[in-house]
C-alpha cells in the first residue's frame, strides 16, 4: 500500500538525513520506513516520527521503496512532505 502512496506522491523527502531536517522543520505529514534498512540508520527518524506524532507506515524493501521513488539506489525511509 505504501509503495502506490509514494508513486502518486508529488513532495517526497528521500533518504535519512532529508527527512531528519524536514521532521524538525515540520514538514512532514506520513514517515515510510523500510523494514530491511538497518537500526542505526533509521532509529532518530522513527523516533523523532513519535516524539512529533507523525504517522510511520512500514514497507519490505528498501529497493522497491527507491524504486518507488524514482531513483536507481535504495532508500530506507521516504516521508511525504506537506
Amino acid at each position: 500500500m505504501s509503495y502506490e502512496k509514494v508513486l502518486q506522491a508529488e513532495n517526497l523527502i528521500i533518504g535519512t538525513k532529508q527527512t531528519l531536517k524536514a521532521l524538525d522543520n515540520g514538514d512532514v505529514v506520513e514517515l515510510i520506513v523500510a523494514k530491511d534498512a538497518e537500526y542505526r540508520v533509521i532509529n532518530k527518524v522513527e523516533a523523532l516520527a513519535v516524539s512529533k506524532r507523525i504517522p510511520i507506515h512500514y514497507v519490505d524493501s528498501m529497493k522497491k521503496l527507491g524504486k518507488a521513488c524514482g531513483i536507481e539506489v535504495s532508500a530506507a525511509t521516504v516521508a511525504l512532505r506537506k
